[in-house]
């Protein structure tokens, strides 16, 4: 049987699903809307928020929740509560989301080093267009091995591991 942390669905987000998170996305994404609505001193984030756990925990009855649906049950309960310019400026932002380097290398194919930045890209355009902002990466070391085609780390793998690295610090720079 598989546990979720806090009986919560997992979150889908473009093509990645997140289990473990916390909420303080959620804030910031309320925080966020009730600038852009004028209200930068909303005082019922904290409730909304407890309230949007509540629900997560106790009665969703998914065990898988599109980022996008649950935004939109939030802006529906903004609306209830009489909050309706809050609800119109409130945009979805997901939890931390954490992407397999390994499974970008392995998608664009042993020695393909052109089409790994190709499918990484689109991978994080995608997480970007469906409110991730924070994006971690695992597995660096690996995918430079399936790339290089190599089971042995060289001059080479480090050069491809660079220029991965730099590409990602570049991407973080790119407005989103």
């Amino acid at each position: 049987m598989i546990s979720f942390i806090g009986n919560r669905p997992a979150l889908q987000i473009g093509r990645y699903q997140v289990i473990d998170y916390g909420t303080a996305w959620l804030d910031d994404s309320l925080r966020r809307a009730a600038s852009a609505a004028n209200h930068p001193d909303f005082p019922f984030i904290v409730e909304i928020r407890s309230g949007v756990v509540e629900y997560l925990e106790t009665k969703c009855p998914l065990r898988l929740l599109q980022i996008e649906d649950l935004f939109d049950k939030v802006r529906k309960m903004l609306v209830k509560i009489g909050c309706e310019r809050i609800a119109e400026e409130l945009r979805p932002l997901a939890p931390p989301v954490t992407v397999s380097l390994v499974r970008a290398a392995i998608e664009a194919g042993s020695g393909y080093e052109l089409a790994f930045f190709e499918v990484l890209r689109a991978e994080l355009e995608d997480l970007r267009s469906a409110g991730a902002e924070e994006i971690r990466f695992s597995g660096l070391r690996e995918s430079v091995m399936v790339l290089r085609c190599t089971g042995k780390w060289d001059k080479r793998c480090e050069t491809v591991s660079r220029e991965i690295e730099e590409f990602l610090k570049s991407w973080e720079k790119v407005p989103a």
